[in-house]
């Protein structure tokens, strides 16, 4: 297996990613543009891009901003209310695997911004046959997921006629250097298909297994005519903002009470927290399909901005990626089945052998140690914003 020599990415990353002679990833290549762009100037550009969306009679909503209770939410609509000072419509995908502390900060989002939320809940019903089949079939719990948060912001822009779609960053900037930031590529339906959706529409469950279309018709991008008609762009904030979303969260706690929590297959308490299965099962299976997990995602992200070296993230990533599963049961009893037979015991340190966790600990612990890891106030990550 290939590995980036100055970060941690394979070569399997499902993004694609490319390695120059020196064996350096895309990723790592194209993040070293934040060292050096004028972010001034980017800024400049995008609000010259968004103050010709604003309604001038105040009657309409300017953008639609796609959220969640955690991840890049409360940042982003930070940005496009404060800095931009637009009036958005949030617009929210409910992933059905919520946690509590997700709810608390959506529910918090709308209040502390003064924003109108537009919410899709699909039947638990017809989640659990979308899950069961990209399960058995793409080995995903996730597709719903992404397939509604990606789909749904769009639908809503056409129905209500609003061209604007502000969304975060650009996974496939920000994590293999799909494009530079100065393409300020823009969403689009091919790429959501070919990286956010594993190449499969909802077009194509239709009459597999037991899923009609009526099971799937909120994951149907809106058809081309539609989105021209009204003239749907979706623009994406990193390409315009250095994006550090370690900085971005610690800003908001302090802010506006953004709270977060301890997750299980990662150290990072900030993204992943408004699922219960991103950061278990479902990193899990990532890391079956992948060989690496969120753990090494986050790490990367704090090699790349110099906050911790290769070997210190490396550390990190695999003593999290051995971490034992605490939501299985749950997920199964959710989904009505009596086994997953794709879980090997043997991925994970057993937390009944007290020598063996031990042992394991004592790596994490020496990073921990030697770097003031969770008093430092330039390092915070592992203390911010949560409540046991």
């Amino acid at each position: 297996m290939k590995y980036c020599k100055e970060c941690l990415y394979p070569q399997t990353h499902p993004f694609g990613i490319v390695f120059d002679k020196d064996g350096v990833c895309s990723g790592c290549k194209i993040h070293k543009e934040k060292f050096n762009l004028d972010w001034e100037e980017r800024f400049k550009k995008l609000k010259k891009i968004t103050d010709s969306y604003k309604n001038k009679n105040n009657l309409s909503y300017d953008c639609i901003v796609p959220v969640s209770g955690a991840k890049d939410s409360y940042f982003t609509v930070y940005v496009v209310t404060k800095l931009l000072g637009l009036t958005p419509l949030l617009v929210r995908y409910n992933p059905h695997f919520n946690s509590s502390i997700g709810h608390r900060n959506y529910a918090y989002l709308k209040t502390l911004f003064d924003v109108d939320g537009f919410d899709m809940v699909v039947q638990p019903q017809k989640i659990k046959k979308i899950t069961r089949y990209t399960l058995k079939n793409h080995f995903s719990i996730h597709w719903h997921i992404v397939a509604g948060y990606t789909a749904f912001p769009v639908q809503v822009a056409v129905r209500f006629k609003i061209p604007l779609i502000i969304w975060g960053a650009h996974q496939g900037v920000e994590q293999v250097g799909m494009y530079s930031h100065v393409d300020e590529v823009e969403m689009s339906r091919k790429y959501r298909k070919e990286h956010d959706l594993m190449g499969i529409e909802a077009e194509d469950l239709v009459d597999k297994d037991d899923l009609k279309e009526s099971d799937l018709i909120p994951f149907f991008y809106p058809d081309s005519k539609e989105i021209e008609k009204v003239g749907v762009r979706g623009i994406y904030l990193s390409n315009y903002i250095p994006w550090d979303s370690k900085k971005q969260h610690e800003k908001m706690i302090e802010l506006f009470g953004y709270k977060t929590k301890r997750e299980n297959r990662t150290f990072d308490t900030y993204n992943t927290i408004d699922t219960l299965h991103y950061a278990d099962l479902h990193d899990y299976i990532k890391f079956k399909k992948c060989g690496y997990g969120v753990a090494t995602d986050h790490a990367v992200r704090e090699i790349r901005w110099k906050r911790i070296t290769r070997d210190e993230g490396k550390v990190l990533a695999d003593y999290y990626h051995k971490k034992p599963l605490i939501y299985v049961e749950q997920f199964k009893k959710w989904l009505g089945v009596n086994e997953l037979d794709f879980i090997d015991r043997n991925d994970f340190y057993d937390i009944n052998k007290p020598d063996e966790v031990k042992k394991i600990e004592e790596k994490l612990n020496f990073i921990i140690n030697t770097k003031n890891y969770i008093e430092d106030e330039n390092y915070r990550l592992l203390k911010r914003g949560y409540e046991d």
